[in-house]
């Protein structure tokens, strides 16, 4: 009798079951039963949380549910935010047309074959929802993050009166609702700001110089900016830029938000590329063409590039040579060229020293080509790597020639071998003219400690002239230091006014311990000034050789030019942090 009883048994209007929900469990997350509106036999619905569903991918509801069926459901819950839970307009409207996963979730609890207005209406009115849930989903956050950043103990967005007051101070200045979710899960701090605190940081930046779109712009793309004061590091960034020409608003077309950015990284590449004695027209244009060398990955390739030559066995000054007088080098495209080259000559067993000789004397060829894999060119020319090696090492511009990696790439290195090989002559002639006999072996091996074209050699050269020092100093000087003429004329002129004017020696002083202008220009700074201060008080000879000073280790200059005076130590962190 009682299997056959849903024949006759009639139910009321409405039918209930209150559920049994575990103790401390999360109210907001808890499934409720609904009321199911029959006037026959009752139906269950399976619980199901809204997390729960949003996060699964294996419901093929999504798959049956119409067009129609979605639209009416946005105006569902349109009107029920706006009108029934008083939201603004531009809210309801944003939330019930970007929160897909929300929508196809309530109907899940509806039949969406049938009138899913009536039935998605009646729903919401017996069963309010959680919402954060839609809230979160509208701001461009997956399901998965919109589960895990869900309060635990609330469930309505006004419970939440600082987090929605913030949302909109950011709505207001600008900023897109979409790009809202990677704020709230990045600098979710800045949401509980009290009133009028966030409108006063973004004024902040805005105080900068910038305009209101770049800061828009860079929040967007760097939220933890607003965290705290105005980043002192980016305030860095943004001054050293404007010294290299590069406008503040122009940062913000140099972001993206899909980056991750490193200001204080940022700084420090900057700092150091201006120790390379970049002019501030070199650096800007550098810049300005190749924005990805700072803005992607911080300028990390920069270190990476570097410490991989000076790994090789280059000295630090030739590394500083070769990122001047080819800053090019340091594009992104020329950089991967780069590594890529440097693969390939370790893949064919070159020797070290070859390799560092292959990169000081072609740096800018293998920046511009794109090679094959060594193991591609063996293939192709039916050899084995050692006989490549060896190809490589009698000629390394048959080397590009042979290992283009198409044809393209082809007829743009073949420009580039025959721009290198006139450059080469170009050299050839001007050290015929510093007194270098011509094929000699000493001629040889200073075509390859000479950095740089012929032009630029020649300018190097007539800036010590012009600097005070007759011409015959001059070769005399560069044939006993060559790496003299590696640097940039900037660089060189910097080291020349440290001498004359931090030390207040004449320039002559150079002449005997002319590897003073093949030290870093940091250690000379350091080192001297540190002098100078010891030498003010006494405590120090006067006119001391610039090798005396700058030839000994670090431990023997600290025992005699720091240790020297009681307040020596103090004054020589002070110099280092400067």
């Amino acid at each position: 009798m009682i299997i056959h009883l849903d024949k006759f048994v009639v139910l009321s209007p409405v039918v209930s079951k209150k559920s049994n929900v575990v103790q401390n469990q999360n109210p907001c997350s808890v499934s409720l039963n609904v009321r199911y509106f029959r006037s026959s036999r009752l139906v269950f619905k399976p619980k199901v949380s809204p997390a729960s569903f949003l996060q699964s991918s294996d419901s093929g509801l999504g798959s049956r549910i119409t067009r129609a069926a979605k639209t009416e459901a946005q105006i569902v819950l349109f009107d029920y935010l706006y009108s029934t839970r008083s939201f603004g307009f531009m809210d309801a409207e944003h939330i019930s047309k970007n929160s897909p996963h929300f929508l196809q979730y309530l109907l899940s609890k509806i039949d969406p074959e049938k009138d899913v207005t009536r039935s998605l209406t009646r729903f919401l009115r017996f069963n309010p929802i959680n919402e954060f849930e839609p809230f979160f989903e509208s701001l461009g956050l997956s399901p998965f993050e919109v589960s895990s950043l869900v309060p635990q103990h609330l469930m309505f967005l006004t419970d939440d009166s600082a987090m929605l007051e913030n949302f909109h101070v950011l709505c207001n200045y600008g900023i897109p609702r979409s790009k809202m979710g990677k704020l709230y899960k990045e600098a979710r701090g800045i949401f509980g700001y009290d009133h009028g605190v966030l409108a006063l940081k973004l004024q902040a930046y805005e105080n900068l110089g910038l305009s209101k779109a770049t800061v828009i712009n860079l929040v967007s793309c760097c939220p933890s900016l607003l965290v705290g004061g105005v980043d002192a590091e980016f305030a860095g960034v943004l001054k050293r830029l404007k010294v290299f020409g590069i406008k503040s608003d122009e940062i913000g077309g140099y972001l993206s938000d899909k980056g991750r950015y490193d200001w204080g990284r940022m700084l420090d590449v900057l700092n150091f590329l201006d120790r390379l004695g970049y002019t501030e027209e070199q650096f800007g244009n550098l810049l300005k063409t190749n924005p990805a060398l700072l803005f992607e990955g911080s300028g990390k390739k920069v270190y990476v590039l570097f410490g991989r030559l000076i790994k090789l066995g280059l000295r630090m000054n030739e590394v500083y040579s070769l990122f001047v007088q080819n800053p090019n080098i340091l594009s992104v495209k020329c950089t991967k060229n780069i590594f890529k080259a440097l693969d390939f000559l370790i893949y064919i067993a070159m020797e070290t020293e070859d390799i560092t000789d292959t990169v000081a004397t072609h740096m800018e060829l293998m920046g511009s080509c794109s090679l094959k894999s060594p193991r591609t060119v063996c293939m192709e020319l039916n050899i084995e790597k050692e006989e490549l090696c060896q190809i490589v090492k009698e000629d390394p511009l048959k080397w590009f020639s042979l290992a283009a990696s198409a044809k393209s790439k082809v007829q743009s290195s073949r420009k580039a071998v025959s721009k290198d090989t006139s450059r080469y002559h170009e050299k050839a002639r001007f050290l015929l003219r510093l007194g270098y006999l011509e094929n000699s072996d000493e001629m040889l091996k200073a075509l390859k400690q000479f950095r740089g074209r012929a032009d630029q050699l020649q300018e190097r050269f007539d800036c010590l002239v012009n600097a005070g020092f007759d011409p015959s100093v001059v070769k005399n000087l560069i044939r006993r230091a060559p790496m003299v003429l590696s640097q940039s004329k900037g660089l060189i002129e910097k080291k020349l006014d440290c001498v004359k004017n931090l030390l207040g020696y004449p320039l002559e002083t150079i002449v005997p311990f002319p590897a003073y202008l093949g030290y870093d220009l940091e250690r000379i700074n350091h080192r001297l000034s540190m002098y100078v201060w010891v030498r003010e008080r006494g405590a120090a000879k006067p006119m001391l050789s610039l090798s005396t000073i700058l030839a000994c280790s670090n431990s023997r200059f600290v025992k005699y030019f720091v240790n020297v005076h009681p307040e020596g130590p103090s004054k020589w962190e002070s110099i280092k942090r400067s």
